[in-house]
């Protein structure tokens, strides 16, 4: 019973892992995207840069999420906090997929 334990663990922390690195590189991206918009003063990008910054706040949020779950020791609590940060973390992709949108359809005005 110990050992399918540890292998559920192993396996639920290797996902949660995953969960942190990928929502971590879009944090990076985020950022990025809105320190160019910043530093180009683009007025046009309102849009866009309010859509980074919410971008920003949503991967940190699955980032810190994700953090926390892989130091549970409690399974049912690490699955918990990993459905979580999943949804979290989707909710950031749609962010920046609407945006990514609207930029290639020039509906940002």
């Amino acid at each position: 019973m110990n050992s399918n334990h540890n292998q559920e663990k192993r396996e639920s922390t290797g996902r949660t892992s995953h969960i942190l690195n990928t929502s971590a590189n879009l944090l990076g991206i985020c950022f990025l995207v809105l320190t160019t918009i910043k530093k180009m003063k683009l007025t046009e990008g309102s849009l866009i840069d309010e859509c980074a910054a919410l971008a920003i706040f949503i991967f940190m949020a699955s980032c810190i999420i994700s953090f926390i779950a892989m130091k549970r020791g409690d399974l049912r609590e690490v699955k918990r906090l990993e459905n979580i940060a999943d949804i979290i973390f989707l909710t950031g992709l749609f962010v920046l997929f609407l945006a990514s949108l609207l930029l290639i359809f020039n509906l940002i005005e």
